[in-house]
């Protein structure tokens, strides 16, 4: 083998980047470095030119701040893409800065929901492959959150994931490197955001933006009732007043969150609980064991694994860096593809 032939397989092998593309946040991890990227999944546009304006944490800031000329986007909706071309852009955007100075395109691993269609999962190879991968692969949510936490997902025993992202919830049960039930739904953190929305216009005539309900959500929010001294238990926010047109501030409740989120939080338990009816029984004694493992941002939603707990009976523990945990195992698992690729085949 030549000499440019070795380096080529060395910068292949050193040029992996794993992409956890979410409808909150885009992740980038690249293998030897891990995270390097960390934005929010928006876009900024200018309606008359097409032109892209900024992307990311600069476009987030605009989110509800534009004038009528420019608007900020969400290119992806309940996990899947919806403005194909904005989204191979803020990807091509995004990888720019992450392979500014490679020699070689990378291999590129994207998380896509479980329950992803053969069309979903074309427009996100596509726009990855235009954004400059070299070569495009795809692995469902929640085992790159496996992955990600740490979990042997090869061996021939049971462990449940629910990964919370913004978009969706993916829960799986996970033996012997593939999935063995699954089920995703389309509530996830920003339902807890809209839930909000609606319930402070509701209760008190009062209009928030997203910005305000997310953090709302964070200092606040609780799906359980519980007594911890370190929490706030009240949030002031400023709104625009739906009887005076005014902006108008308002003191908001833990416990008007806890009204607030029961759907949203319910919706996600139950999921969880079919899932686990589907569960084969040796792999539900596994799972009894070894507790239900939370991923993604909102598995820190405050009270969320408290109330798993209490509503099924199984530990929940909280992955370590659960924001992280997808992206860390969507780069990781381009070591492992054999495996995963035998698992999809059985």
């Amino acid at each position: 083998m030549g000499i440019v032939s070795k380096l080529s397989n060395f910068f292949k092998i050193n040029n992996d980047i794993g992409i956890d593309l979410g409808t909150a946040s885009v992740l980038i991890y690249v293998k030897g470095k891990g995270i390097v990227l960390k934005e929010p999944s928006v876009v900024a546009i200018d309606t008359a030119s097409k032109q892209v304006l900024a992307v990311g944490e600069e476009a987030r800031r605009m989110l509800g701040r534009t004038p009528g000329n420019i608007v900020a986007i969400r290119p992806l909706r309940d996990g899947v893409i919806s403005d194909y071309n904005m989204t191979e852009k803020m990807l091509r955007y995004f990888l720019d800065g992450v392979c500014k100075k490679r020699i070689f395109k990378p291999r590129v691993m994207i998380c896509v929901p479980s329950a992803v269609t053969e069309v979903e999962e074309r427009a996100v190879t596509d726009a990855a492959t235009q954004a400059g991968a070299s070569k495009t692969y795809l692995i469902e949510e929640p085992i790159a959150a496996a992955i990600g936490a740490n979990i042997d997902i090869a061996k021939p025993s049971g462990t449940m994931i629910v990964d919370i992202g913004g978009g969706t919830s993916d829960i799986a049960v996970i033996s012997l490197g593939g999935t063995v039930v699954s089920k995703s739904i389309k509530v996830a953190g920003d339902k807890f955001d809209e839930a909000i929305i609606k319930f402070i216009r509701k209760n008190h005539n009062i209009l928030i933006g997203e910005r305000t309900a997310e953090q709302i959500k964070i200092n606040i929010g609780s799906v359980f009732k519980t007594t911890d001294p370190d929490r706030p238990t009240t949030i002031d926010i400023r709104g625009r007043s739906l009887l005076s047109g005014l902006p108008k501030t308002i003191t908001v409740s833990v416990d008007e969150t806890l009204e607030a989120f029961e759907e949203p939080a319910n919706s996600i338990v139950e999921a969880i609980k079919t899932v686990l009816e589907q569960t084969p029984p040796e792999l539900v004694g596994d799972i009894s064991e070894k507790g239900i493992v939370l991923t993604g941002g909102g598995a820190l939603i405050n009270g969320l694994d408290k109330l798993i707990t209490s509503e099924t009976g199984i530990k929940c523990i909280i992955a370590d860096d659960a924001v992280s945990c997808v992206a860390i195992g969507t780069g990781k698992s381009l070591d492992m593809l054999d495996i995963l690729v035998e698992a999809k085949s059985k």
